[in-house]
């Protein structure tokens, strides 16, 4: 029997609603479709930009370090991971990190919200039974793996895979022995881990904003109050464009021309019922009103980067208009504090897969003997200016009032060491 849903393969619902899933399927399009209508014309990719100047302002100065060969493999790991992940989050409105054991470590994969399926959650909002789709082709047939994860009230934590072959993308066909495809042939149809996890085993990076679509627990993309003013723009550059492709020189030829079937072109030919004495051609040079339309875009990307938080120029032309030095500041400050809720976010989802992973180590028994210490640095923020801040702390050592190893322990992210292995490592006699 062949299967047209995922739900249908899952047998459970989705609990997302109706106005989220609309909502997922546009946020994603937006961001990957790139070709224009009879009334917008995408071109200038607003939710690409905005989500590339994001993350490149998150990670542009940021590092990470542990202590333990455990937690510098897995920071190793989602460091070739970080900016896709967040990219997928900003776009999706969440991100999931899902690690792999491989060796005595830990890879990972990105799920991104398009291909996840939320069946409950808890009190706290977290999913406790979600299903993972993901998508395969091979010798001319489409695949499709549905994963099944589902944690009960005490921790445990039972993982379902299935595999379904069609020949038609549109639907997911006939369910097939996971050996068919031979990347899913080591994978178990049922597994029940042994102890507790305590989670679906992944980490949700869901970005902190309100859900503005139906108010659930559901992430939003970053762009998402901004469609309305995004749909606007691109209107106006297609109202622009044809505006000036309309600009050439238009020829106002007579009906009885027309009539005659001379094979002239509509976009430059346009026919009159002129005064049957009068017949011919006439030449039409309209005047270009570029300038407006040119006014009204640089209006609305001011107004999306006022909705979003972001920094006045990153979209608009930021000499366009003069503003006072309290509005730059403003600006700037607002900005700062949208890209330290990011950074914030990426921090959290390290620490909880860290956690995580420390939890599979031990079931797969490989487990690190101590707890791990990571420390973030994401460089000189928009808040302060963190070599002021050390020339702040140097001038208080000078004067006798902090001690060394309290600004050293600050500078190299050392907070809560033994202050003698401090003097030892970073200190001459």
């Amino acid at each position: 029997m062949s299967i047209y849903s995922y739900e249908q393969a899952f047998g459970q619902w989705d609990k997302t609603s109706p106005a989220m899933r609309k909502a997922i399927e546009r946020w994603f399009s937006m961001y990957y479709d790139g070709q224009d209508s009879e009334i917008a014309d995408p071109c200038q990719r607003i939710p690409y930009t905005i989500v590339n100047k994001l993350v490149k302002a998150v990670f542009g100065e940021y590092r990470a370090t542990a202590d333990t060969p455990f937690g510098q493999q897995i920071l190793k790991e989602l460091d070739t991971k970080k900016r896709l992940a967040m990219q997928l989050a900003l776009v999706g409105g969440a991100c999931y990190l899902k690690p792999c054991p491989v060796g005595t470590g830990f890879s990972f994969t990105l799920v991104p919200r398009n291909r996840v399926l939320i069946f409950s959650r808890d009190s706290s909002g977290n999913p406790t039974d979600i299903g993972l789709v993901e998508k395969s082709v091979d010798s001319g047939s489409y695949y499709t793996l549905l994963e099944r994860r589902r944690v009960d009230k005490d921790g445990y934590l039972t993982i379902e895979n299935r595999l379904y072959r069609s020949r038609d993308s549109r639907q997911l066909g006939t369910e097939v022995p996971l050996r068919n495809v031979p990347a899913y042939q080591n994978l178990a149809e049922r597994y029940c881990y042994e102890k507790p996890v305590g989670s679906v085993g992944l980490t949700e990076m869901k970005l902190p904003i309100l859900n503005c679509v139906d108010g659930s627990d559901d992430g939003v993309a970053v762009y998402a109050a901004a469609e309305g003013l995004i749909r606007n723009i691109d209107r106006n550059e297609a109202q622009m464009n044809g505006e000036v492709s309309r600009g050439e020189s238009r020829i106002i030829a007579s009906k009885d021309l027309l009539d005659r079937e001379l094979g002239l072109q509509d976009h430059l030919f346009v026919g009159l019922d002129e005064d049957p004495e009068r017949v011919g051609l006439t030449i039409f040079s309209p005047q270009l009103r570029e300038e407006s339309y040119l006014a009204r875009k640089q209006e609305y990307f001011r107004n999306v980067e006022s909705l979003l938080g972001l920094k006045r120029g990153m979209l608009s032309d930021a000499t366009q208009t003069e503003r006072t030095a309290t509005e730059i500041a403003a600006s700037t400050m607002e900005f700062a504090l949208t890209v330290l809720d990011f950074q914030q976010m990426w921090k959290v989802a390290v620490e909880k897969t860290i956690e995580l992973c420390r939890i599979l180590a031990e079931l797969y028994g490989f487990a690190p003997k101590t707890a791990e210490q990571i420390r973030f640095d994401f460089g000189n923020g928009n808040l302060y200016d963190r070599d002021k801040t050390w020339a702040d702390y140097m001038d208080m050592v000078d004067k006798g009032i902090l001690r060394p190893e309290v600004a050293l322990a600050w500078r190299f992210g050392l907070a809560g060491e033994d202050e003698t292995a401090i003097r030892e490592k970073y200190m001459p006699n």
